[in-house]
């Protein structure tokens, strides 16, 4: 967390502008790890209170997606841990350029959405068994997420962490007898 704040100065300096002239911030909601999306989405929402500007949200699935180039549907995959995937289907962009997600987002194991349509993400590369036909990009990418909100590629959700399964701490039960 002590790195994201100095890596925004940095971006913010090798674009040549000052915080002021921020008129919006856009943050991927997840899937993810919920340690990730509460940095992400904190360090926005504070960022957008303290400047005084909106903060909008965007499906991390969906920001991979954007940058996929080919001709015919594809899956995104990405690793869910505990053995798990997180993914979505997406059909091929219309002329009007957005990303058209046709299933999902969920989590599930890799064998329950096992296929042979190219696979951008991480998920396709750790379960290659899954996911014969890897291709391009595996992260998501800032510039990528910019560029899609900025053309409308995308669709545009609250800032709300897009978490698809439990998270594991739970609230403590009743003492045991001793």
């Amino acid at each position: 967390t002590e790195l994201v704040a100095p890596c925004i100065v940095d971006v913010l300096a090798q674009a040549g502008i000052d915080r002021r002239d921020v008129d919006r911030i856009v943050v991927g909601v997840g899937p993810g790890p919920f340690t990730g999306l509460r940095i992400g989405l904190v360090t926005a929402r504070t960022l957008g209170a303290a400047l005084d500007i909106p903060v909008d949200g965007v499906c991390s699935l969906d920001i991979v997606a954007a940058a996929v180039r080919t001709d015919g549907p594809f899956m995104v995959v990405t690793d869910a841990r505990r053995r798990e995937v997180y993914w979505a289907a997406y059909s091929p962009r219309g002329a009007d350029g957005r990303v058209n997600r046709t299933d999902g987002p969920d989590v599930v194991r890799p064998a329950t959405v096992a296929t042979e349509l190219p696979v951008a993400g991480p998920g396709g590369e750790l379960y290659s068994q899954f996911f014969p036909n890897r291709i391009g990009p595996e992260y998501p990418s800032a510039a990528t997420l910019a560029d899609a909100y900025v053309a409308g590629a995308v669709e545009v959700v609250p800032p709300e962490p897009m978490y698809l399964r439990r998270p594991d701490a739970r609230p403590p039960g009743e003492r045991k007898p001793v």
